[in-house]
């Protein structure tokens, strides 16, 4: 059996950029998701060579944002927890205005509290529309 080799990165951004964007935008707000996608496809440049082609790459790069966006969570909550601890400073946020920045925001600190099976089976079944036997 021939190992599959590794898709390229320019067409993988040519093709699914768009696509990794909204799905980040689904974790994060507007001023945040550029940065994210770029962080994201450094990731997979370092991740390029583990593709095994057991799956496609959509569903590889899909996967991979996925868990980047919630580690990222969950490492930003942790750092507000230290800040919070060793500062007598108030931690700022950005503002939220409408009802869809809202429910990213909120989905955003639940996730953070999560256990990362349940994260996953409640983005798919929630913000991807995927049926019980889909997930």
């Amino acid at each position: 059996m021939t190992a599959t080799p590794p898709p390229d990165i320019n067409a993988l951004y040519q093709r699914h950029g768009a696509m990794i964007l909204r799905r980040i935008r689904s974790f994060y707000l507007e001023y945040e998701a550029e940065d994210v996608l770029q962080e994201v496809f450094m990731r997979v440049i370092d991740k390029l060579a583990t593709f095994r082609g057991d799956s496609s790459p959509v569903t590889w790069l899909y996967q991979l944002t996925t868990r980047h966006c919630l580690n990222r969570l969950r490492n930003e909550g942790r750092r507000k927890e230290l800040w919070e601890e060793h500062s007598d400073a108030v931690y700022w946020s950005q503002p939220i205005s409408s009802a869809n920045q809202e429910r990213t925001a909120l989905l955003a600190e639940l996730w953070k509290h999560l256990d990362e099976d349940l994260v996953a089976v409640g983005i798919y079944y929630h913000l991807d529309g995927m049926t019980h036997a889909e997930i």
